[in-house]
Order: structure tokens, then C-alpha cells, then sequence
């Protein structure tokens, strides 16, 4: 007598399964999304409070507007409308 049945949805979940993130769904950015260099708050959400560029697979951008993003992202850290890190914001400290 086998103490344990071979059933198919009694199997033990593997370590890999064990290991796997849930995946979140993520809201669909608008299509006709732009990013201006100009206006800096109309991709501050796309930021780290640190200053990093979010990635893609979390933003839900697709690949044209992820490289719209990075490129009015590094246009404004250039021209000094956004900082490089949080390093550059000045405390009103002389």
C-alpha cells in the first residue's frame, strides 16, 4: 500500500514556484503620452526619489516612450531643471 497518491494536483509546489513573484497589474500609460525636458513634473513619477530613471517592465512604457522619457530626462538634468542625485539639492545651507 503506497501511503502518498501520484495525483497530478497533489504535487508539491517546487522550489522555483515557491520563489516567484506575483505579478502586479500595472495601469496602461495613455498612448498619446509626451515627455517635455521644460516641464520636468510631467515625468517626475517615472523618477526615484534618488533621481534613477524607473525601468520599463515597471513603468508599463512601451519602448518608444521609455527612450522619450530617458532622453527629456538627461536634457533636464543637463539644462538644470532636474538634479543628477539628491546629493545636488542645495539646503539653503551657506
Amino acid at each position: 500500500m503506497a501511503r502518498f497518491s501520484r495525483d497530478s494536483n497533489s504535487k508539491k509546489p517546487s522550489k522555483k514556484d515557491m520563489m516567484r513573484r506575483k505579478q502586479r497589474k500595472r495601469a496602461k500609460p495613455p498612448v498619446d503620452l509626451r515627455f517635455d525636458y521644460k516641464e520636468p513634473e510631467s515625468f517626475r513619477s517615472y523618477i526615484t526619489e534618488h533621481g534613477k530613471i524607473i525601468p520599463r517592465r515597471v513603468t508599463g512604457l512601451n519602448t518608444f516612450q521609455q527612450r522619450q522619457l530617458t532622453t527629456a530626462v538627461k536634457q533636464a538634468r543637463v539644462l538644470a531643471f532636474l538634479p543628477f542625485t539628491t546629493k545636488h539639492i542645495s539646503r539653503g545651507e551657506v
